[in-house]
């Protein structure tokens, strides 16, 4: 493995200091052949922390460095006739909504995240209203306060894995916090809706968004060319029991057999544009964990939460792996 992605060139103004953990080979120069060679990339001088792609017509794709040495987050800007939908609102350093009303010419924009860790839900307060599925609401009123940056921050005050300037952080403001249940449909004016999908396993109110019209759907971290972290659920956080394996398989399996409603699938993390085909291999990789939990191809040890643990790895045909604890496989 590579032992960083320092090395790929980058106009941004973050700049890597150290990773948290080797970024796999082929995800590596994935991320380095499109930063370095994509003919639609482009970096705005309103947010010069984001750099853009246009993926389709309507579809653009904002990276974000990743301000706690992980894989760098994919947000996505997709355009309707009548408004547009921001998936994911990444760190919060750089005016993201100046962006992405740049970007759209000033359409009303929805925002919606499809989970609340900090990589993708940490822009949130730049905003007045997020809508998330119902399961994230607790989470993200966690979330919801000014010191929500001092992870990423040593006891002096500078940025231990990618530095930054504090001064671009956008001031925190309250903003709405909108909880919907599964299946919950957002219009992007006439017959161009985006479907709201939990799917549970990576965090409880993980979900994933599905564009009807354009047959894309926005995966999250539930599916990821690297590794799909399913960790269990925090002790005494709420729904807890749907961040497992068992949860995320009965979810994927639903979706699965719904691949005749989308062609291609966009991760939160590294490689995208990835076939419909990779959920169903996600679900036989789900099933496989299932009926034997500890037969996975590779263990290691790890810290989570304070705590030593073993962290299995099953492959997932084509992708990457599933990562999980023992304690993460059933409800």
């Amino acid at each position: 493995m590579k032992e960083s992605n320092i090395a790929i060139a980058s106009t941004l103004k973050s700049r890597k200091i150290k990773v948290r953990e080797p970024i796999e080979e082929r995800c590596w120069a994935f991320m380095k052949a499109l930063r370095e060679r994509s003919a639609t990339k482009r970096v705005y001088d309103l947010d010069p922390y984001v750099e853009v792609y246009r993926l389709r017509e309507n579809l653009y794709a904002l990276l974000s460095e990743h301000l706690g040495g992980a894989g760098d987050v994919w947000s996505y800007l997709l355009l309707g006739p009548e408004k547009a939908l921001l998936i994911d609102t990444a760190l919060g350093v750089g005016d993201l909504k100046g962006l992405c009303d740049q970007l759209t010419g000033g359409l009303p924009l929805l925002v919606a995240v499809t989970h609340a860790h900090g990589d993708h839900a940490s822009g949130n307060c730049q905003f007045e209203r997020v809508y998330c599925h119902e399961y994230s609401v607790p989470a993200l009123e966690k979330m919801r306060t000014p010191r929500l940056w001092d992870a990423y921050l040593n006891a002096d005050g500078q940025p231990v894995w990618t530095a930054f300037d504090r001064a671009d952080i956008v001031p925190f403001h309250e903003y709405d916090i909108v909880g919907c249940p599964d299946g919950t449909l957002f219009n992007l004016g006439g017959d161009h809706d985006v479907e709201l999908i939990w799917t549970a396993g990576h965090q409880p109110g993980h979900c994933m968004f599905l564009d009807k019209k354009g047959r894309l759907l926005f995966a999250g971290d539930d599916v990821i060319s690297m590794r799909i972290q399913i960790s269990g659920g925090r002790p005494g956080e709420p729904y807890g029991e749907f961040a497992t394996v068992e949860a995320y398989r009965d979810q994927m399996a639903k979706l699965a057999a719904r691949l005749d409603e989308f062609d291609y699938v966009f991760p939160a993390h590294f490689v995208f544009d990835l076939e419909n085909y990779v959920v169903a291999d996600l679900v036989a990789a789900a099933a496989a964990i299932l009926a034997d939990p500890q037969s996975a191809e590779r263990s290691e040890t790890v810290e989570w939460g304070g705590q030593t643990m073993t962290r299995y790895h099953k492959y997932v045909k084509g992708l990457g792996t599933l990562a999980y604890t023992l304690d993460a496989v059933r409800k």
